[in-house]
């Protein structure tokens, strides 16, 4: 009789790395957003990707390879071409005879061995690794891709004169695949997105171009680009983004799109002109960027209950504060994707609409033609919605028509530019909303900062934090004891940052009677606040806190991101 395989979720409350109600919420996000249960594990931060593939490796019976510990020997890559194994992810790693040991990222991915068996000649034995680390390898040794984008500069730097260079900035054609600036600009492009960047920052300096990626929020120094480069390399971004190359005194925006590895990658761009010539910014669009669903948002339990009680309410208005990349956007998509179901009709007036979602009535704001939110909006009710999402309440014509909607039996989402929470009801009143709407209308106000997530692979206790940090911060000795502050120590996958990914925190003021009152007699923020947290809200400052106690997050990025009121740093 065969033998019957164990299941992966299997295996791993097995080895107690998860339990069996972790499994179940795998399971239900799995099926619902059509995913492997690896992936589904991973994606809800239940256990680590490495996790995943010792126990598929125990599952099938195969030998797991470890990148960061396990050496491979450069010479034995030569084995399998280079475009296979950029294709195929896989490595090779030993031969023996007509026996070639593999690395492979997917155990069911037949078609590929047989591949391989059919192209090399040979006996394929698989052997299993993490996809990340298999793709981190195949950039820093088979592509050398940030080698070649230093090495691209040099050729530019040494080959071109300044002369050359601006006769290239007017001439370069969308064409000349080969020219060096494009595969430049390219080369940048690609290893940003590699990186897991979100926003490429080309920025003129007085005698050099500065090149940026913010990773995980925080802007790190790349390289540098030769100053009589700076015109070539700006209209090549031009070009690509639709912009007129011509124009330089006013800014500028456009987009592209591009196939990098097995995905399409959509950009915004703009362009600014500045004291020593034009910056720009490239935003990185990455539809799984904004598909993570509601549990991988990093909610404590009572915070993602209330959040699920909020959004399916029937009518009233759900506002998200926050300032610019707090991820503001990726929440509400969270909470539409959710929503969206055949039942529900969901329209959403955006500016601009970044990302596309099947079975949602999406508009975008065109002010140079008079289609603004307000105009969108009061269309929108004569299309009989169930639910709206406003990008961002603006001012007073946008608030009105949102609260009407909200009074009128329509579930309203939106985002509004404060600090925190409270501070969204005095703004809605300082624009000129009457008070009562206000009160009657908002159903709850939630506001949130990201902050990174400690790297899994170095992931160490930190024997001495600062004390100063934790000061600020406002931890007390009591919520210390018996309690280990966690740090990464900087590895490979995390790139030497000792963080990886990022989470949100949160505070949720859900309306009551008593801050419905308070809004009403048009009550400062701190009175507002005060009432909140005494019907049990906890502050963005606390939740941070708990984060830090539990080892997802260090004192030092919640500090970056937030700080105890009254404590200012000396």
């Amino acid at each position: 009789m065969a033998k019957v395989r164990k299941k992966l979720g299997e295996t791993l409350v097995g080895w107690g790395i998860i339990d069996a109600s972790a499994l179940a919420d795998a399971l239900a996000y799995a099926q619902q957003h059509n995913k492997r249960m690896g992936e589904a594990l991973v994606e809800l931060e239940l256990c680590s990707e490495d996790d995943v593939v010792k126990a598929l490796a125990t599952q099938f019976g195969l030998e797991y390879i470890d990148l960061d510990k396990h050496a491979v020997d450069r010479e034995v890559l030569s084995l399998i071409p280079a475009k296979m194994i950029e294709d195929f992810k896989v490595l090779p790693l030993a031969e023996n005879g007509s026996r070639l040991k593999v690395i492979i990222t997917d155990p069911l991915d037949i078609e590929t061995l047989d591949l391989l068996r059919f192209r090399l000649g040979k006996e394929i034995v698989p052997t299993l690794a993490a996809l990340s680390k298999v793709k981190r390898f195949i950039d820093k040794f088979v592509n050398t891709q940030g080698d070649v984008l230093s090495q691209t500069m040099a050729s530019i730097d040494q080959d071109a004169p300044e002369e050359e260079a601006e006769v290239g900035s007017k001439t370069l054609k969308a064409e000349d695949a080969d020219a060096p600036i494009i595969r430049l600009v390219n080369l940048i492009i690609t290893e940003a997105v590699n990186n897991r960047a979100s926003d490429i920052h080309v920025e003129p300096m007085g005698n050099r171009v500065r090149v940026r990626y913010r990773i995980d929020g925080v802007c790190q120094i790349r390289d540098d680009i030769p100053k009589h480069m700076q015109g070539a390399v700006n209209t090549r971004f031009k070009i690509m983004s639709g912009m007129d190359i011509a124009e330089k005194r006013v800014p500028q925006d456009g987009r592209i799109k591009m196939r990098i590895g097995s995905g399409d990658i959509d950009f915004r761009v703009s362009c600014l002109p500045a004291y020593h010539g034009e910056s720009m910014v490239l935003r990185i669009l990455r539809p799984d960027s904004v598909k993570v669903g509601i549990p991988a948002l990093g909610f404590a339990e009572d915070d993602y209950q209330k959040f699920l009680k909020i959004i399916h309410r029937p009518n009233g208005i759900f506002l998200v504060t926050g300032p610019t990349g707090s991820g503001k956007t990726t929440t509400l998509y969270a909470a539409l994707q959710e929503l969206n179901k055949p039942d529900k009709k969901i329209i959403t007036a955006e500016d601009p609409v970044e990302y596309n979602f099947t079975g949602m009535n999406q508009c975008q704001v065109k002010d140079d033609i008079g289609l603004s939110f307000a105009k969108i909006l009061r269309s929108m009710l004569r299309q009989a919605p169930n639910i709206i999402l406003v990008g961002e309440i603006r001012d007073r014509e946008v608030g009105d028509v949102a609260i009407q909607a909200a009074l009128t039996g329509h579930l309203v989402f939106s985002t509004l530019h404060t600090n925190d929470a409270p501070s969204a009801i005095t703004r809605l009143i300082d624009m000129g909303i009457k008070p009562f709407l206000v009160a009657s209308a908002i159903q709850a106000i939630m506001g949130q900062r990201l902050i990174r997530v400690i790297c899994s692979e170095c992931k160490a206790p930190d024997p001495n934090p600062d004390p100063r940090t934790l000061k600020l911060l406002g931890f007390t000795e009591t919520e210390l004891a018996g309690k280990t502050i966690w740090k990464g120590t900087g590895c490979k996958r995390c790139g030497g940052s000792g963080y990886r990914g990022r989470v949100g925190a949160f505070e949720m003021m859900i309306m009551n009677s008593q801050i419905r009152d308070l809004a009403f007699n048009r009550a400062t923020a701190t009175q507002l606040r005060q009432a909140a947290r005494a019907s049990g809200m906890r502050t963005l400052l606390e939740d941070g806190k708990l984060k830090v106690l539990a080892g997802v997050t260090t004192p030092e990025d919640l500090l970056r991101v937030t700080q105890a009121e009254g404590i200012v740093a000396e």
